[in-house]
């Protein structure tokens, strides 16, 4: 429109003329009143007016009527109604304003928009220091009696007051004396102005899907609450459940009567089908975050919370509800606070608990959210990349689905890590490779799981495992577990009843030594994860159900990380149940069926390993989704282990026989490593390669250690070579 700034609109003009029509009128009504005023003082010019109280004032007051009647036409007789659709006319709507509250918001309002209105007002006040009106003053000034109905509005409950748009200052003084302020947040949405109150900053922002479609800037990162305001419809197309979800949202959060909404998450995703919903219904949202507002005073929080989504006509969306802790009686009482103070704006709570119907004084409606399927989440993944603004080399764009398959990641830690990985990528000016997508992945875990196990960061692969096909081959169908759980088990609803999780549960058996840890870091490098191994000392307690407790604070925490959860000696925690005959078996009893419900509830991936299979109890066996079993390995096996131990970089003399070593002893692969490590330190100390002799010297020493018979009929020659000069051993004998 020409004439009309870019920065506005008609909309913004026909709020402006109205909102200075109705000061005009406040300011005609404010001369009236000066007018009346001096007629009836006897000496108007007195420089010394509003700073004492002489005799004559004393009597004129004494003479005036005991309740006044006010000055002018009762409020809202002579003001036009603000126009539909502009600001003064949603304001009167969302905060349930008559006529007359309009018009003492606008004597308020007035000395904030023209500084002239403050010497008037000090004028009428009689008192030169009080520049603002008085709630006697505004009652005057829009007619209305001081000891009539009209002091009711501004009641603890009337609109004005409980809704923020006035605050009553100097709360010791009478009511008619008492200051008027309207809240800057106030003036400056009247005037336009659509951001957040200041007092909101780190707690809530808005959510624009139309300004959040624009492309990113240069450091193309989101922070924390940017990527939880992204919606689906920013982010691409909805999946049919995700859109099912939306579409129940958007119906219950605008429901007659009001009340909040709980959406019940279990994928870390629900907070952009919430900002969805209600940006679908043309509510601007207002995302809060739940630990920023645990950490702020509750009352005013609250309040200029509520004033703020009620200025915009729009909704809230808070959560995770988990940060905030509701099991918290203090948070308790602020979650209440909050529902009850939001009853009339739509409120949309999310977040993983259960909801406890004493968090708020009506129940919510309740929906669930969808956990995205493997091709939601890679798009998600996409898209983050896409938005850090570093390219993926061609192996990860065409195998970006398969590579973040087993990564269990909310929208918040996903955002985190797509800019980590950009970020390291552009350091070194190359695209962003899957690894960089597991470090920046591993980077997001909490420290909560590594204080109650040791983390081990894999460093092994597949090449590094020797062992028979048919483990290698359980060992591939549990990284295929791992990887395309969400689809089997969730697209395909193949997830079996009684409340069991989508979580992933082996069994590694065998002889100590046989490759049962290695597997399982070789697991985690090929899934991108971390390895936890659970440090029974840290579980087992001796007090009866403080090992549960220990147990429930390890499975809550690797619920919470991109990790795989070893037992290692499982056996020592998942043994058989036996007969009860004292207190002792009753409580062995009681920890076995514990680890077995909570096994089956489990979510994450969790690898068992035992040296005695018969030691755990039957049930567990039914729970296992994979059984891997480690045998001792064979004669190519051990020529193989030996090799490999040895690695590439240690001498080797000329006599060295490894097909000897791998035919005649009858070692696991933790013995031959022990060995080679033995037998390096000998040749280290003799300053030569190593040799045939050191080699069998370390495997008589590890076959000492275990226990076993040094036999001639296994080290032949190679035994004898061992044995001291007899001459040798008589100087040693005669020292």
């Amino acid at each position: 429109m020409p004439g009309v700034p870019p920065d506005h609109d008609t909309d913004h003009d026909t709020d402006h003329d109205h909102l200075w029509d109705r000061l005009h009128r406040v300011e005609q009504r404010v001369r009236t009143a000066v007018r009346e005023r001096r007629a009836d003082d006897p000496d108007p010019d007195d420089p010394y007016r509003g700073q004492y109280l002489g005799p004559e004032a004393v009597e004129r007051i004494l003479a005036s009527a005991a309740v006044t009647t006010g000055h002018g036409t009762p409020a809202g007789q002579d003001a036009p109604a603000p126009p539909p659709g502009s600001r003064l006319a949603r304001l009167g709507a969302a905060f349930g304003l008559l006529p007359v509250d309009l018009d003492l918001l606008l004597v308020a309002l007035a000395p904030d928009l023209d500084p002239r209105f403050e010497q008037l007002y000090g004028y009428l006040n009689d008192d030169l220091t009080r520049r603002r009106a008085t709630v006697g003053l505004a009652l005057e000034l829009c007619g209305l009696p001081g000891a009539g109905a009209g002091r009711f509005r501004f009641a603890v409950r009337a609109p004005l007051i409980a809704g923020g748009l006035l605050e009553l200052t100097e709360p010791d003084r009478p009511l008619l004396s008492r200051t008027l302020r309207v809240p800057d947040r106030v003036t400056a949405h009247l005037l336009g102005e659509d951001e957040p109150d200041d007092a909101l900053a780190g707690l809530a922002h808005r959510a624009d899907p139309a300004a959040r479609a624009e492309p990113m800037g240069a450091a193309g990162a989101l922070t924390p609450a940017e990527a939880g305001a992204l919606t689906p419809a920013e982010a691409g197309a909805l999946t049919p459940a995700e859109a099912q979800a939306v579409d129940r949202l958007r119906a219950a959060a605008t429901a007659a009567g009001g009340g909040a909404v709980y959406l019940l998450d279990r994928g870390g995703h629900a907070g952009p089908l919430a900002v969805a919903a209600l940006a679908a219904d043309g509510r601007p949202p207002l995302v809060v975050d739940a630990a920023a507002l645990a950490a702020r005073p509750p009352g005013a929080t609250v309040r200029v919370l509520a004033r703020e989504a009620r200025l915009a006509g729009g909704g809230v969306v808070l959560g995770p509800l988990d940060r905030l802790e509701p099991e918290r009686p203090e948070r308790a009482a602020l979650l209440r606070e909050l529902c009850a103070e939001l009853a009339a704006v739509p409120l949309i709570v999310h977040g993983s608990l259960v909801w406890d119907p004493a968090w708020s004084r009506e129940s919510p409606v309740l929906v669930t959210a969808p956990p995205p399927d493997a091709d939601g989440r890679a798009g998600q993944w996409a898209r983050a990349l896409a938005a850090a603004g570093t390219p993926l080399d061609e192996e990860l764009t065409d195998g970006l689905a398969e590579a973040v398959a087993a990564y269990r990641v909310d929208r918040e830690k996903l955002a985190r890590a797509a800019s980590v990985a950009a970020r390291t990528a552009a350091a070194e000016r190359r695209p962003v490779r899957a690894e960089d997508l597991r470090a920046a992945v591993r980077a997001q875990n909490a420290a909560g799981l590594a204080r109650l196990a040791r983390r081990i960061e894999p460093a092994v692969g597949w090449p590094d495992l020797v062992l028979p096909d048919p483990t290698a081959d359980r060992l591939r169908e549990l990284v295929l577990r791992a990887r395309h759980r969400d689809q089997v088990l969730g697209r395909w609803r193949m997830r079996p009843g009684g409340g069991r999780g989508n979580g992933v549960i082996a069994l590694f058996a065998g002889e100590s030594g046989t490759g049962k840890t290695m597997s399982a870091e070789v697991v985690a490098a090929e899934l991108g994860m971390e390895l936890y191994v659970v440090d029974l000392s840290t579980v087992v307690d001796k007090y009866i159900g403080e090992t549960e407790k220990n147990l429930e604070r390890i499975f809550t925490e690797a619920a919470q990380v991109n990790g795989v959860l070893l037992f290692d000696e499982a056996d020592a925690l998942f043994g058989k149940r036996a007969q009860v005959k004292d207190a002792h078996d009753r409580h062995a009893n009681l920890e076995t069926a514990y680890l077995l419900q909570r096994m089956e509830s489990f979510d994450g991936i969790a690898l068992l390993t035992t040296n005695l299979r018969a030691n755990l109890d039957e049930a567990f066996t039914r729970r296992l989704d994979v059984i891997a079993e480690f045998p001792l390995p064979d004669r190519a096996q051990r020529r193989l282990l030996w090799d490999r131990c040895l690695g590439p970089a240690l001498p080797r003399g000329d006599d060295l026989d490894l097909d000897y070593c791998a035919e005649h002893f009858e070692l696991t692969g933790g013995s031959i490593r022990a060995c080679a490590v033995s037998a390096a330190y000998l040749a280290a100390g003799a300053g030569t390669p190593l040799g045939m002799a050191q080699l069998v010297a370390a495997v008589v020493g590890e076959y000492r250690k275990l226990g076993r018979l040094v036999l001639e009929s296994e080290f032949g020659p190679w035994l004898e070579r061992l044995r001291p000069a007899p001459e040798q051993s008589g100087a040693a004998g005669r020292r």
